[in-house]
C-alpha cells in the first residue's frame, strides 16, 4: 500500500522538527526580524484578524505585494524596514466579508490566493462587516477550526471582482481546483455520515467527466482510497465507477444514513468493493498537473481582466518534482511551497518556486509594543 511521504505531512512532529533545526525566524524568540516575514491566513473572523492588523498599524509595519516579493527574491531589492506580507489562502467568503473591510480601514493590503474552479457566480456581493446585517464573528475564532463550509463558502465572482478592483488585495492563484486525488487501489473507507465532518478541501476529485467535481457527503457508500495533493508526484488512481455505484445502491436500498448504524456495515461494503480501476499514465499525470497550474492563472486573468496574476501558492504547500519542473514555463514568477528543513521567511536569492511562509498565529511575535513570545503564540 502506498503511503504519504513525510515531506507532504504537517502536524506537531513537523513543527517540532522545524523548531529543532532552526527553521523558525529569530524574531519568534525575541530576536530581530531578518528575512521578510510572510504570514498565511485562511478563513478569519473579525475577533481573530482585527487585533493582528491593529498590532501592525500600532507598530509601524507596512504590507507588500507579490511583485515586491519577487523583486526581493529575483533582483535583490528589499521592500524596506518593517515590511511584512499577509497572504490569505483559498479565498474563503471571509476574505470579502471580514478581511477586505478591515484591511481597507487600516490602510493595509493582503495577497489573496484564489481557487477559480471553486468560485460561484452570484447576482451581487454579500454584505460585509461594514454593512447592516453583515456577518457575525462567532463562526471561527482560529483559522482552520470552524464547522464545515456551506454553500458559497468561498468568495463569489462579483466579490472577487470587487476585491480586485479595490486594490486592497493582490489577487493571485491557488491552482485551478486545489484538488486531492486517489493514489492507491486499496480501499481505506467509504463515504458515511462521518465524511461530512472531514476538512472541506480534503474531499477528493470525483471520476473525470469533463468538469471539476468532488466526492460529496451525499454520495453515501462510495469507496475511498488514500489521498494526496494533485500537485504531488502521485499517480491518480481512477476507480471503477461500476463498483462505486454498486456500493451506493446497496446503501440506498438498506436505509441510507441508517445503514451505517448496522454493526457490520463496513464488512458488507468491503465485500462489494474491489480494487478494480486503473492508474493514470505518466503523460496524463503531467498534463493534469500542468492544467491545474496554467488554467488557474488563465481563468482568474480572464474573469478579472487582470494581467498581473503571475504568482502561485501550492495547496497544502506541496510541490512534487513534476510540479517544480513545470513551474518555470507556466507563466508564474514565484510560488510558495513547503520544504522540510528550510527557513521560514523570504530572502534575496531564495528559490523563487519554493518560498516559505509562517502561520499567522506568529504575527504578534514581531518586534513591537504588546509583543507575544513563541510559546504564548502556539498555546
Amino acid at each position: 500500500m502506498t503511503s504519504v511521504p513525510f515531506a507532504e505531512r504537517g502536524g506537531a512532529v513537523r513543527g517540532l522538527l522545524d523548531l529543532a533545526t532552526g527553521c523558525y525566524p529569530a524574531f519568534l524568540f525575541g530576536g530581530p526580524v531578518g528575512a521578510l516575514p510572510v504570514f498565511h491566513f485562511h478563513e478569519v473572523t473579525r475577533a481573530w484578524l482585527e487585533p493582528r492588523l491593529q498590532y501592525l498599524v500600532d507598530n509601524g509595519y507596512r504590507t507588500v505585494t507579490c511583485q515586491e516579493i519577487a523583486r526581493l527574491v529575483i533582483d535583490g531589492v528589499h521592500p524596506g524596514p518593517k515590511s511584512v506580507a499577509l497572504t490569505f489562502d483559498d479565498a474563503w467568503s471571509s476574505a470579502w466579508t471580514v478581511a477586505t473591510p478591515l484591511l481597507r480601514q487600516m490602510k493595509l493590503s493582503g495577497i489573496l490566493f484564489a481557487i477559480p474552479a471553486r468560485i460561484a457566480d452570484a447576482p451581487a456581493p454579500r454584505p460585509t462587516i461594514d454593512d447592516p446585517g453583515g456577518p457575525g464573528t462567532s463562526t471561527r475564532d482560529i483559522p482552520g477550526q470552524a464547522a464545515q463550509p456551506v454553500a458559497s463558502a468561498f468568495v463569489t465572482w462579483p466579490e472577487l471582482q470587487a476585491i480586485h478592483e479595490s486594490g486592497v488585495f493582490d489577487v493571485q492563484s491557488h491552482t485551478l481546483s486545489h484538488a486531492k486525488i486517489f493514489c492507491d487501489a486499496v480501499v481505506t473507507g467509504f463515504v458515511s455520515p462521518a465524511y461530512a465532518a472531514e476538512p472541506y478541501l480534503d474531499r477528493p476529485l470525483a471520476p473525470p467527466n469533463g468538469s471539476v467535481k468532488f466526492i460529496e457527503p451525499d454520495a453515501l457508500g462510495t469507496p475511498l482510497y488514500l489521498r494526496r495533493s494533485r500537485m504531488s508526484d502521485a499517480c491518480r488512481f481512477l476507480p471503477d465507477e461500476g463498483t462505486a455505484e454498486r456500493c451506493r445502491r446497496h446503501v440506498a436500498r438498506n436505509g441510507g444514513t441508517e445503514f451505517f448504524d448496522r454493526p457490520g456495515w463496513r464488512a458488507e461494503l468491503d465485500q462489494l468493493a474491489s480494487g478494480n480501476g486503473r492508474f493514470e499514465t505518466d503523460d496524463e499525470r503531467e498534463a493534469a498537473i500542468l492544467d491545474e497550474i496554467r488554467q488557474g492563472r488563465a481563468l482568474l486573468s480572464e474573469r478579472l481582466g487582470a494581467t498581473g496574476i503571475r504568482h502561485l501558492a501550492l495547496p497544502w504547500g506541496i510541490a512534487g518534482d513534476i510540479t517544480r519542473r513545470l513551474l518555470p514555463d507556466s507563466g508564474h514568477l514565484t510560488a510558495f511551497a513547503e520544504r522540510p528543513l528550510h527557513r521560514r521567511g523570504v530572502r534575496a536569492g531564495d528559490d523563487r518556486y519554493g518560498l516559505m511562509r509562517l502561520n499567522s498565529k506568529f504575527l504578534m511575535c514581531l518586534p513591537g509594543r504588546g509583543r507575544q513570545w513563541f510559546f504564548t503564540a502556539v498555546s
